[in-house]
């Protein structure tokens, strides 16, 4: 595999094999990589719920936990702050599509690092993939809150081009919304017999060949 460079980037944008939504601007576009801005959509994990019994901590389960997180709407012109050791979800500003012969790699951009957030990697961007990207940030200080903003660059793409054309199976996340959050394992057969501890049964009923 080989990273793309500015000029394979910007060859392929024009082509529309990679392509952004809002377009990106002169400020993004790197020597070998292409900066996304933080976008309106905000997921935060609740630390509680109200049941039938009371008001109860949440013990986040195996398999699909979007009624544990709550969903921040921005408008133009807001801001959010990041409590001090407090884990949320970003949605990406650009909606990204990537060719079936590229595959991509997040990372965090170091200015942020330095402010006290880490932004974890999340690493593939599958080939074929096309949709905003949900991206998982901490403020590690124990004193500090940290104000971001929608529009802010905060993790940059990396392209690498692979030996050839893959025939992409759609992620759970393939043109979803960010605001859906965390989704159920797309193969509750899986699911189950992680559920039951029944790894060896998983492996003999798929193995690879």
């Amino acid at each position: 595999m080989a990273v793309l460079t500015k000029k394979e980037i910007l060859e392929k944008i024009k082509e529309g094999s990679i392509a952004f939504s809002p377009g990106i601007d002169r400020f993004q576009i790197q020597a070998h990589s292409v900066d996304l801005r933080i976008g309106f959509t905000f997921i935060v994990p609740k630390s509680a719920i109200l049941s039938p019994e009371g008001r109860q901590a949440l013990k986040v389960d195996y398999g699909e936990n979007r009624r544990y997180f709550d969903v921040v709407e921005l408008e133009a012109g807001q801001y959010f702050e990041i409590l001090p050791g407090e884990f949320i979800g970003i949605s990406t500003l650009e909606r990204v599509k990537v060719p079936q012969d590229v595959m991509g790699v997040l990372y965090p951009r170091s200015s942020i690092n330095r402010r006290g957030l880490s932004v974890d990697l999340s690493g593939i961007i599958d080939a074929g993939f096309e949709g905003n990207l949900l991206v998982p940030v901490r403020n590690n200080t124990t004193s500090q809150v940290i104000r971001i903003y929608p529009g802010e660059r905060f993790c940059q793409i990396v392209f690498e081009d692979l030996a050839g054309k893959v025939a992409a199976r759609e992620s759970r996340y393939h043109k979803k919304d960010a605001v859906v959050g965390v989704l159920k394992e797309m193969n509750a057969a899986e699911e189950r017999c992680i559920r039951k501890g029944k790894i060896k049964e998983l492996k003999a009923k798929f193995p690879l060949v």
